[in-house]
């Protein structure tokens, strides 16, 4: 019952992860190759912590 009102930490990071990728892909729109690789290689690190909470559940 208490478990109710808790925040899921995952949908948090789900949220951070397609926002990265929204970033990575307007900086490959403009060109900015060097950008567009570092929003993707973060990306890629939210969604391994993504899916670690995951496999903890």
């Amino acid at each position: 019952m208490f478990g109710l009102f808790k925040k899921d930490p995952a949908k948090k990071l789900q949220q951070q992860y397609e926002k990265k990728l929204e970033e990575a892909m307007q900086a490959s729109r403009n060109g900015d190759m060097r950008a567009n690789a570092t929003l993707t290689e973060e990306a890629n690190a939210l969604l391994a912590e993504i899916n670690k909470l995951k496999a903890q559940d």
